[in-house]
């Protein structure tokens, strides 16, 4: 699926100083909902294009807009599938999940994550791949509060979202003519290369939070 859709992005980035924002709100709500889309090939050719100056603005101040609109993306693909697992519930989408691209044994996988774990996998999870986009669901199940779910989604989505425009804004500036298939596939692998590293710190801010929040709590 990424080589067939960054075959397309020399069309898109055509449209990229009228339309560039509008296209990476759009896809990264895609990606953060249950249909399976790559991000890396939305921010990645976001950071890429911001570096060139060719989103509409300065190479620094189009970064920044491009990855709190990518953010913004991702938390719409996520509160839409909180809103509908809060709906239908989990024996709908375990008996018809299927036929909306949520399959049970990763849903499952996702519900006993979240359940073992509680809220901030909300956050941890939303920098590791496959669950990214399942994570929300289980949290629309449980009705955990929206507010923690805003704060955890957009926390893990925007380091996720900033990594990738980072790579993309690295490689516009220091590299020379590329096409955007190796763009995406060499930023992809750069990503993959330094995500342990990234869930780790982002498991130790997950366990300093919650061991925090059970000391307020005994003080209480």
């Amino acid at each position: 699926m990424l080589e067939t859709i960054a075959a397309h992005l020399d069309a898109i980035a055509a449209l990229a100083p009228t339309w560039g924002y509008l296209f990476v709100f759009v896809f990264m709500a895609v990606e953060s909902s249950f249909i399976p889309f790559p991000s890396e090939v939305v921010m990645i050719p976001a950071g890429f294009l911001a570096a060139r100056g060719e989103l509409g603005g300065g190479p620094c101040a189009s970064l920044a807009v491009a990855i709190v609109v990518g953010i913004l993306g991702s938390l719409a693909g996520a509160f839409a599938n909180y809103y509908i697992a809060l709906s239908v519930g989990k024996p709908f989408l375990e008996k018809y999940g299927k036929w909306f691209f949520v399959k049970k044994e990763p849903l499952d996988r996702a519900c006993e994550v979240f359940n073992r774990y509680g809220a901030a996998t909300t956050f941890v999870c939303r920098l590791v791949p496959v669950i990214r986009q399942l994570i929300s669901i289980p949290a629309g199940i449980s009705r955990m509060p929206i507010g923690a779910f805003a704060a955890f989604t957009a926390l893990g989505a925007g380091i996720w979202t900033a990594i990738l425009a980072a790579i993309g804004f690295v490689l516009g500036r220091s590299s020379g003519d590329m096409s955007y298939l190796d763009l995406v596939l060499r930023g992809k692998e750069m990503s993959m290369r330094h995500l342990p590293l990234v869930i780790a710190c982002a498991l130790l801010l997950a366990a300093t939070y919650i061991i925090a929040s059970k000391l307020v709590a005994r003080r209480r």
